[in-house]
């Protein structure tokens, strides 16, 4: 007698087990980042996205989503499915200062994502306008000090962490600024040049071109270490500020859930990325420090950041609505 052709099969199945789960990954992954195209985050994410690409086999997109100071871009990843084709390029305004400052966000930051690995730290470099007089933070100090209030200095916006490293120098050096804040980088970085504004901190990637040119004047970059790509300026500790260490810093995290094989083959891929030559190549010459986590100390990295500039945005009163 004849098996039916349907039976045959379902035979078969049993016989063999069930047909295996596909490698990950098996088709093209993304990469969402929450801001412009062309920042220090965006260019970040697509130089590691390419690594990534030749090792997988597989597209690994880039997609900005802009707005709301990372949030769409956030919420996006935090509504998808935690199967890893959606991921977050994240940084420390999206994942440790907009809890803070924002009086609600769409999705519990708290629980939202799983941490995977930070892919780099930016620094920043506090700049002054050529015709600024100071050429030094100790003359900045000593300049605010004898004109209180009467110095300005340029953000990419109330509440980033470019505002928040600003407020951080006020309070270690006993000093007040006025805040000028601009709708991005570009426009406070253009005023800047042209006097409009005396001092910016900026992320390196930003200014360093600038300031290799004599557009800007390099005071300090708010790291442990000089940048590789400005040698010449010293670190904010180097110029007196103890504690002044600052900047933002770039991760990927993926949605809540997201299972425990796929966070440690990714953060194991994105570690020997950021540790390959010439990723590593690119990410120095854009002013960042490459540097790998495991998904532990990143977490730990975005609690630690919380408490510091919460702490801030909490005594400064400060809040986007």
């Amino acid at each position: 007698m004849r098996i039916p052709r349907a039976l045959s099969f379902a035979a078969l199945v049993a016989a063999c087990g069930a047909a295996p789960a596909q490698p990950y990954p098996s088709r093209s992954v993304t990469f969402i980042v929450p801001f412009s195209p062309g920042g220090g985050t965006d260019i970040s994410a697509r130089t590691v996205a390419a690594k990534l690409t030749s090792k997988w086999g597989q597209s690994v997109v880039v997609e900005n989503r802009a707005g709301a100071g990372g949030i769409l871009g956030a919420d996006a990843v935090a509504r998808a499915k935690p199967d890893g084709y959606t991921l977050l390029i994240a940084n420390v305004g999206t994942q440790s200062i907009n809890p803070t400052l924002y009086p609600k966000l769409p999705y519990d930051p708290d629980h939202a994502f799983a941490p995977i690995s930070l892919i780099c730290e930016l620094p920043f470099v506090l700049m002054a306008s050529p015709s600024f007089p100071p050429s030094s933070v100790k003359e900045l100090v000593a300049y605010v000090k004898a004109n209180p209030g009467k110095v300005t200095y340029a953000s990419s916006g109330l509440g980033g962490s470019p505002h928040l490293t600003a407020e951080l120098f006020q309070l270690l050096t006993g000093t007040t600024l006025t805040h000028i804040p601009y709708k991005g980088g570009g426009p406070a970085m253009t005023d800047l040049m042209a006097g409009h504004v005396d001092i910016l901190f900026a992320s390196v990637l930003e200014g360093s071109g600038f300031i290799k040119t004599g557009k800007l004047k390099g005071l300090a970059v708010t790291h442990a270490k000089r940048s590789p790509a400005l040698p010449e300026v010293p670190t904010i500790g180097e110029a007196g500020v103890k504690g002044g260490e600052s900047g933002s810093w770039i991760a990927l995290l993926g949605p809540a859930g997201l299972p425990a094989a796929i966070v440690s083959k990714v953060g194991a891929d994105v570690k020997e990325a950021v540790a390959a030559p010439e990723v590593q190549e690119k990410l120095i010459a854009q002013g960042a420090v490459p540097q790998a986590s495991t998904p532990a100390e990143l977490q730990a990295l975005i609690d630690a950041d919380r408490e510091r500039y919460g702490r801030i945005i909490r005594d400064k009163k400060l809040k986007v609505e």
